[in-house]
């Protein structure tokens, strides 16, 4: 395989988290040669997602503690006169602090063997496999490629939110509902009685899951949207709205109302609480207009502006916790930033701002990588470099050295920062965030549906600490098994370990102990298998905090504690603006049908038809207003066409 890989090329990558594969796509996308390479034999880094039994091999690897076997030094015929090397990290310590726990049913799981499995890598698990295994009975989602989103200032590419209404082939798994849909019946766990989940279940149906090692949810609104529908990568993925935002206020879990119409349906508020609620949300979407409201508060807390326009305590903690999503220490500028990102991202896709991806996380970065390798990048798994080869004079890395010995001379190196040696890291402090992952019976708030995929904020007991993000997902999303939710929680880390920080949170939420006897009702969820552990965080940290960094050398971060993707992707443009100043970030990919090969003519009336992004301004008027309704199911009557 090193000898089939170039000798030379423009931009050259270690690591596919998601910075790094926009950069690929990117730099691939204006014609630039692209090398992109990974130590690890699956896609996604620390972004990755995978099935059951590809997560224990996965921390398995992790509580490896000896280096890598194979050579790491380079050889003397690599280096040129008034070249150094810099020699580069072949043990990643980004995950620290393991722990896994069994609290389902004792059961011999010994010899159970998940069904269907192959011993075959991480890599080969594509998507169209994992379609074949997981895709469910009749489900609506959203595809962002087809409805049309508008923009503060300027419309944006088409985009439609469409009802897939495919006939499954797989009956067991759960059948999908969206906000604004009305469900048709009763379903699953909550109507029809079910065995108990043991964990050979789990390990038997392991390849129904797709447990993502970061959670995150996209703002229909945020830069990643944006990016997915300017570059057209948009094509290769699929998304279900976010159908519920909970809270945790005086020891019980509510639902928070979003839409006017939530508002004015809600059981919890009084109706002074609701008027209220509106006149400031109303004043919040258009803060800046109305500066004699806030002036004389910019340099309090948002929590304390918050008591001055006289929102009750439950109010305060709705707007606070779950709306802005910040913290009691936040400024009321950030606070009211944050409330208005809210509610500009509402009603675009649905009654709630958020969507997530089918499938996990991990098949974000996998389809900038295949935007890539469609203009010519080239992808090289379980192949990492040794080192970079500097020149004394300029500073600058000429060439790298890859795991098989052989010198690559590049313009660029773009690297994850896990790959960088002790000596360049030396200096840095690195800010740690705390996962637990979990594998449930039930839904952790009852419904008369079992198909809500659902956001929950827990606010810190010491007003010092950040709170803590719960995201549970069902089946539907095909991340986990018929009959179980998938559930992950994160927070900054401000103890030693991930279970420290979250073991309490899980304790408060969830039944451990599978014997407890609960009555007729459990009252709360049984966690059948617990996960936790700790990812570094390097979002933080500049460019110019790494010593000895050659010139044309970029590093990009692990993900963030961010419940969005905005930190990715302005990391990802502007890193690439430093490269290519003058190029254009990520611009739309041809469609199938409209590239002309070497030697075809153009269809007759080809040259008349308009591009597919350049519409009439009424064609763009309707979509848009389509786009606008805060209902999912007005934007697309008919199913997409497959």
């Amino acid at each position: 395989m090193a000898d089939e890989l170039p000798a030379e090329v423009d931009v050259v990558l270690l690591g596919t988290g998601l910075p790094e594969s926009i950069i690929a796509a990117a730099c691939s996308r204006i014609g630039q040669r692209v090398l992109h390479l990974d130590s690890k034999n699956y896609y996604g880094g620390n972004w990755a997602s995978f099935t059951f039994s590809s997560l224990q091999t996965w921390i398995a690897d992790c509580q490896k503690e000896n280096i890598r076997t194979e050579d790491t030094g380079i050889g003397k015929e690599n280096i040129l006169e008034n070249e150094e090397a810099l020699l580069l990290n072949q043990r990643d310590k980004t995950i620290q602090n393991i722990e896994v726990y069994t609290y389902s049913r004792n059961e011999d799981s010994e010899n159970v063997q998940e069904v269907g499995s192959l011993r075959v890598n991480c890599e080969l698990l594509t998507t169209e496999s994992k379609e074949s295994d997981a895709r469910s009975t009749t489900s609506q989602n959203v595809d962002i490629a087809d409805v049309t989103a508008e923009s503060q200032d300027e419309p944006q590419t088409e985009i439609a939110a469409t009802a897939n209404r495919e006939e499954c082939v797989d009956s067991d798994q759960a059948s999908g509902n969206i906000s604004g849909v009305e469900p048709g019946s009763k379903l699953g766990n909550q109507t029809e009685p079910q065995r108990n989940v043991t964990y050979s279940d789990i390990v038997r149906e392991g390849r129904r899951f797709n447990i993502d090692l970061v959670s995150k949810f996209l703002y229909s609104r945020g830069l990643l949207i944006d990016l997915l529908i300017k570059s057209n990568v948009s094509r290769y993925t699929e998304f279900k709205n976010v159908t519920r935002i909970l809270t945790y206020h005086y020891d019980k879990i509510e639902q928070v109302p979003c839409s006017r119409a939530d508002v004015f349906s809600s059981k919890q508020l009084s109706m002074i609480e609701k008027r209220t609620l509106m006149k400031f949300l109303t004043f919040c979407a258009d803060y800046e207009q109305h500066p004699d409201e806030y002036q004389d508060h910019k340099e309090s807390t948002f929590s304390e502006f918050l008591q001055c326009k006289r929102l009750s305590p439950s109010l305060q903690h709705f707007v606070l916790c779950s709306i802005a999503m910040v913290s009691k220490s936040t400024s009321t500028i950030d606070g009211l930033k944050a409330t208005q990102h809210f509610l500009r991202c509402l009603g675009r896709y649905g009654n709630t701002p958020f969507l997530f991806h089918m499938y996990g996380l991990g098949e974000i970065p996998q389809c900038f990588c295949r935007m890539s390798a469609v203009f010519g990048g080239i992808y090289c798994l379980h192949h990492s470099l040794r080192g970079l080869l500097v020149d004394a004079q300029s500073s600058e890395c000429k060439a790298v050295v890859d795991s098989k010995g052989k010198r690559i001379h590049c313009r660029y190196v773009v690297i994850e920062d896990g790959y960088l040696p002790e000596n360049v890291c030396a200096q840095l402090c690195y800010r740690q965030i705390s996962r637990a992952i979990l594998i449930t019976d039930r839904s952790i708030l009852i419904s008369d549906t079992d198909q809500e995929i659902s956001v929950l904020t827990v606010p810190p007991d010491d007003e010092r600490r950040t709170a803590m993000h719960l995201t549970e997902l069902c089946a539907s999303t095909n991340t986990c098994m018929k009959n179980t939710y998938l559930v992950h929680l994160t927070c900054a880390s401000s103890k030693m370990t991930a279970q420290e920080d979250l073991e309490p949170v899980v304790k408060k939420l969830f039944t451990l102990d599978s014997e407890e006897d609960c009555g007729a009702e459990l009252k709360k969820p049984q966690a059948l298998w617990v996960l936790y552990f700790n990812m570094r965080d390097s979002s933080v940290i500049e460019r110019q905090s790494y010593a000895g960094l050659p010139t044309n050398v970029y590093v990009c971060s692990g993900p963030d504690t961010g419940f969005g993707y905005d930190v990715a992707v302005q990391q990802a443009e502007n890193i690439f603006r430093h490269m290519f100043p003058t190029e254009e970030f990520c611009p739309a990919a041809p469609n199938p049908e409209d590239i002309i090969y070497d030697g075809e003519s153009a269809h007759p009336g080809a040259a008349e038809s308009p591009q597919p992004d350049a519409r009439e301004p009424n064609q763009l008027a309707e979509l848009q207003a389509k786009a606008s309704s805060d209902n999912l199911s007005d934007a697309a009557e008919e199913p997409h066409p497959v």
